[in-house]
């Protein structure tokens, strides 16, 4: 069994006696259950992790962590960016969740023209923040110490502009009559970044695909499946980190 991991602010990482309480404190103590002399994890969810072995326990919501080590992992090459379009209901914190899990390592919100969900305003706001929290919590619970970034939703034209930078630009499509090639035979490059559409419930719009067409990114396919939109990135990815040799 591999150790728990908490989060704490930037920069307290360190060797020696780092306090860990507040929200994370409470869930190693009381949900947790953590004693004296278990090992634990500490992260600040951008790369660095704090390890070693529980020291003291306080009360319900705090204890003392001797860290022996700390080390920063190198951000991953190829980074694998994900463009997910809005699904609904809950459907979009299992997709970040998933992807989370599986090692992708940014999610872009996409507000596709065939999306039945639109953020707008205080509800927006409010989805957003629980993408974050479920990264977050999903980076945690797959031992993860450098957490996925989850940007700000985007606009088609902000998603093309984003295409137009990555060293491969792939949209997932399922139109069997459309171009499109097999993304497990797709040319990948071995550093650099790759982004990936992946489109609504409804497909991509013929508009859509001009647009992300005129900065590189074509068509590619999956398998002879048709994934939901809240699966499909996270079998891309686990592809992707296969054929990139970072699961290797």
């Amino acid at each position: 069994m591999t150790a728990p991991v908490f989060v704490v602010a930037p920069g307290a990482l360190r060797a020696g006696t780092v306090t860990l309480d507040g929200p994370e404190g409470r869930h190693a103590v009381s949900v947790r259950r953590l004693r004296v002399g278990e090992e634990i994890v500490l992260t600040d969810g951008a790369g660095t992790g704090g390890y070693g072995t529980v020291s003291a326990v306080e009360g319900k919501d705090r204890l003392d962590v001797a860290v022996t080590e700390v080390r920063t992992e190198a951000e991953p090459t190829p980074r694998i960016t994900v463009v997910q379009a809005l699904p609904k209901g809950d459907r979009g914190e299992l997709a970040v969740e998933t992807m989370t899990e599986t090692g992708v390592d940014a999610v872009v919100p996409w507000a596709a023209a065939r999306c039945v969900t639109q953020w707008r305003g205080e509800r927006g706001a409010k989805a957003l923040a629980k993408w974050r929290s479920t990264a977050r919590e999903a980076g945690k619970q797959s031992r993860r110490v450098r957490f996925p970034e989850v940007a700000d939703a985007m606009t088609t034209k902000q998603v093309a502009a984003l295409l137009a930078t990555a060293d491969f630009a792939a949209v997932l499509h399922e139109d069997r009559d459309a171009d499109s090639a097999a993304l497990a035979a797709a040319e990948l490059p071995v550093a650099g970044s790759i982004v990936l559409v992946v489109g609504p419930e409804g497909g991509v719009s013929p508009e859509e695909l001009t647009a992300f067409a005129a900065v590189g990114a074509r068509p590619y396919r999956l398998g002879a499946t048709v994934l939901r939109t809240s699966t499909a990135g996270t079998a891309a990815t686990a592809l992707l980190l296969g054929r990139t040799g970072r699961w290797s």
